[in-house]
């Protein structure tokens, strides 16, 4: 897929590369030149422009991307003028990072397709982990359900997968497991890919690496943090 990604930060500019390394293409654009210079050579194009200017913004190759994400995070009114012009252009597919509720209300009012909190999941992800002592990622299907992918707890590590029985001891329900292996891309760069286990596969164990994705609710995990601790 092509990817135009609108305000290069950290954020912004770690999405990038890790859509390039995922074998997108990656279009960049942003109004400062120390951004371009830090991503112009990882990604295939880049613009040094204000996207907030009506005039600049017809420059962006709109109607040939799948998708236009605006990762614009610590300018309020660029992001939100930005984003109005998008869909004054008629681009339909719009995701758009928000700083806070009152940046995510006004970009709800554009009824873009979906809009970002990585400060938010960042720390609802950052106080699972301090708890479970392990890199985590959620998903919230509800207020009190959760998607939980996280690696293997060192207490889990050499246990057979068939003898973890979290839905007997944690009332949790182990959706899929995965192992990290060396796989290169279509640019060729080598990097570890989680690959689903067989969990009917007798003796298999959990090793160092392994990654859980687990459904429960807040209640259960916590139950599991407790037991582990």
């Amino acid at each position: 897929m092509r990817y135009l990604i609108i305000g290069l930060g950290i954020y912004g500019s770690n999405l990038a590369r890790d859509l390039t390394d995922m074998g997108h293409e990656v279009i960049g654009a942003d109004i400062r030149q120390s951004n371009i210079e830090a991503i112009k050579d990882y990604i295939s194009t880049v613009y040094l422009i204000d996207t907030t200017e009506e005039t600049a913004i017809d420059v962006l190759p709109l109607k040939n991307v799948d998708l236009v994400i605006v990762a614009i995070g610590e300018n309020f009114g660029a992001s939100v003028k930005t984003v109005a012009l998008l869909k004054q252009n008629g681009v339909k597919h719009i995701y758009a990072r928000a700083i806070d509720k009152l940046h995510e209300s006004i970009l709800q009012g554009f009824e873009v397709e979906r809009i970002i909190t990585p400060e938010q999941r960042a720390a609802s992800d950052l106080s699972h982990e301090m708890e479970l002592g392990t890199t985590i990622e959620s998903l919230a299907v509800d207020a009190d359900n959760f998607v939980l992918k996280f690696h293997a707890p060192q207490f889990f590590r050499g246990i057979a997968y068939s003898d973890l029985d979290l839905e007997r001891n944690y009332n949790l329900c182990l959706i899929a497991a995965a192992r990290p292996v060396e796989r290169k891309n279509l640019m060729g760069i080598s990097r570890p890919v989680p690959e689903i286990l067989d969990l009917s596969k007798p003796g298999l164990k959990v090793l160092e690496g392994d990654i859980l994705t687990v459904f429960g609710s807040r209640h259960d995990f916590k139950n599991l943090y407790k037991h582990l601790k």
